[in-house]
């Protein structure tokens, strides 16, 4: 099921990108988030999924894979939430928060969220898998969280800081319990005595 909801994910991206550049000739990326415009409100839906070229599309490419791929082995519910709180309140912050007059869209959002994600699972689970998982995806994206500092000016680093926030967020919301909480938590309720 991970599997077939990576592929589905990331063949809506491509999809929309060649349908935009050779159909729409670019002007669905007029569907990412303007900040604090209220015509472009609705698009904190569309804007993840929008890429201002080819080039942008590839560079989101392999990282949306692997961390959604990563984020999909905890059920596809789960996945399917997080993604949806990913793409709400980080794109409600960016539309809030980012810098006026610019235009923001793009997959990003959804990387650092799925990172921020299972970073934020396996610190409040704490159980092996979770750990493992986080160390992995750590290590393999973990260089990227300097996109979250304002470096450049040409790179929507508020989809980047607001989709981490809104990862750590799906994660608060939707992780396991960590083993023994609920043992703990039956030792100190209160117990009938016939």
């Amino acid at each position: 099921m991970a599997a077939r909801l990576t592929l589905l994910l990331v063949g809506l991206v491509w999809g929309q990108e060649v349908l935009d550049q050779f159909v729409f000739g670019g002007t669905l990326d007029g569907y990412g988030i303007v900040p604090r415009d209220p015509g472009s409100l609705s698009h904190i839906l569309t804007a993840p999924f929008l890429h201002g070229s080819f080039g942008h599309l590839i560079a989101n490419t392999v990282p949306l894979a692997v961390l959604a791929f990563m984020s999909a082995l905890r059920g596809a519910a789960r996945f399917l939430v997080a993604t949806l709180v990913i793409v709400v309140v980080g794109g409600l912050l960016v539309w809030l928060l980012g810098r006026g007059g610019s235009l923001h869209l793009g997959a990003s959002e959804l990387v650092f969220g799925y990172l921020a994600f299972l970073l934020g699972v396996g610190w409040w689970e704490r159980t092996p898998a979770a750990i493992g998982v986080a160390v992995v995806a750590l290590f393999l994206y973990g260089g990227a969280l300097w996109g979250v500092l304002p470096t450049n000016p040409l790179i929507s680093w508020e989809a980047h800081l607001f989709g981490f926030v809104a990862g750590l967020i799906a994660a608060a919301l939707l992780h396991g319990r960590r083993p023994g909480r609920e043992d703990q938590a039956s030792a100190y309720s209160p117990r009938s005595r016939s």
